[in-house]
């Protein structure tokens, strides 16, 4: 890897770049765990390690055999040198991530449990927040202005992000900063050269009321984030987050709203989730069978003349050790699908199947199974399907290939 630039004196002549698979981009930050059970109030030492919904996602699919590589900024400080090397521990490319002497790494502290949606967990930013209930998580971020906060169209060259066949992107980026929205809707637009647009919605309340309190140029979160994700080729979206965000209840009518992604996925929690693959003109395409990144450049498909292809795919069941990641996983796991070329249901299973991997450890990063290991629970019929359970260490398991009956720990008891 190339020496990290420092702050923002940095070279953004169009250079020639590399083409790799998917281009991540986004903020990671530093987090630390409580060493045992207990409120961040009690507890008395903490594990650290790394968490970025767009970093999770390149570490995902680099431990999956694609080239990823991920584009943020971090301070020049030490938690900037061990997310950067972590990162890059995987597999991921970090040549462009970017160092700030004058602005730092972010950080944060989190308890186990589910991330809170419609309302927030402690954000201290600076104007404090509202601490969630049990069994929900308790967070608190060290974050506002930090270096990836900067990240603007003036620093990140688009030549960069565009190097991807794919490029990843989140609804945590536009939250940061009114730089960091600018930069979204440049990489957003449609112009020559523009690769496929992923955008994963991740809705973090307490950043929206941070910006809007501060004002946002008139637009509030929703807003902002609705438009983006009518920009994108590629929209994952929580059913629980289109509500909250939204008001907007069901895969149906989060489709009405969303209509103009070519393909919109529709988590649905632990039951499954729903793809709504465009079909242009009722003429068959669109359906999945291609690998899906022809790129965004031109103005799209009419969504008025197109209809869908709709697949749904139950999630296996899972023995949760901490939920945190486990969107991103989904996320990496589909992704690694369409760069493939799969169809959209063994997309949907290689999503499922890299959540329960994220799932089942206590950090944001699962070890995902081999491909062999994978493609063949993918390839199981809808019954044996329904029958599989995870537990921790069974990425470790030998695959069905090689001796079906050492996979008893991932089958459910009645299967």
């Amino acid at each position: 890897m190339s020496p990290l630039p420092s702050g923002e004196a940095v070279d953004t002549a169009v250079d020639v770049v590399d083409t790799v698979d998917v281009v991540c981009l986004g903020e990671s930050m530093v987090t630390f765990v409580p060493s045992r059970p207990g409120r961040l109030a009690d507890v008395p030492s903490f594990a650290r390690g790394i968490g970025g919904a767009e970093s999770n996602v390149a570490c995902g699919l680099a431990r999956a055999g694609h080239s990823a590589r991920w584009i943020s900024r971090v301070g020049t400080d030490g938690f900037g040198e061990h997310l950067v090397r972590e990162i890059a521990a995987t597999g991921v490319d970090t040549a462009y991530v970017q160092r700030d002497p004058r602005r730092p790494t972010g950080i944060y502290f989190r308890t186990a449990g589910e991330r809170a949606v419609g309302s927030e967990m402690v954000d201290v930013d600076g104007d404090g927040g509202v601490a969630a209930s049990e069994p929900l998580a308790e967070v608190v971020y060290y974050r506002a202005g930090s270096a990836a906060a900067a990240m603007s169209p003036a620093l990140i060259p688009r030549e960069r992000a565009w190097s991807g066949r794919v490029l990843h992107l989140t609804g945590i980026t536009p939250a940061l900063s009114g730089d960091c929205r600018a930069l979204m809707r440049e990489l957003t637009a449609r112009a020559p050269g523009r690769p496929l647009v992923s955008f994963d919605l991740n809705y973090r309340v307490s950043l929206w009321q941070r910006e809007e309190g501060e004002g946002v140029g008139g637009e509030s979160g929703p807003a902002v984030l609705l438009d983006l994700a009518r920009r994108c080729d590629l929209v994952f979206v929580g059913e629980d987050e289109a509500e909250a965000v939204w008001g907007v209840r069901g895969p149906e009518a989060i489709r009405a709203a969303l209509s103009e992604p070519e393909v919109l996925v529709v988590k649905q929690g632990g039951a499954g989730a729903t793809v709504f693959a465009r079909r242009p003109n009722g003429d068959g395409a669109g359906d999945g069978t291609g690998d899906g990144t022809g790129g965004g450049s031109g103005e799209g498909t009419d969504a008025a003349t197109a209809t869908d292809t709709v697949t749904f795919e139950p999630a296996p069941r899972v023995d949760v050790v901490a939920p945190v990641g486990a969107g991103d996983a989904f996320a990496a796991g589909f992704l690694s699908g369409t760069l493939r070329g799969l169809p959209v249901a063994e997309r949907l299973r290689h999503g499922h199947l890299m959540a329960a991997a994220a799932l089942t450890v206590p950090g944001d990063l699962g070890t995902p199974p081999s491909r062999e290991h994978a493609d063949r629970l993918v390839a199981l019929d809808a019954t044996r399907w329904g029958t599989l359970r995870f537990g921790p260490g069974w990425t470790d398991l030998p695959s069905p290939a090689e001796k079906w009956a050492e996979t008893a720990a991932v089958e459910g008891p009645d299967s």
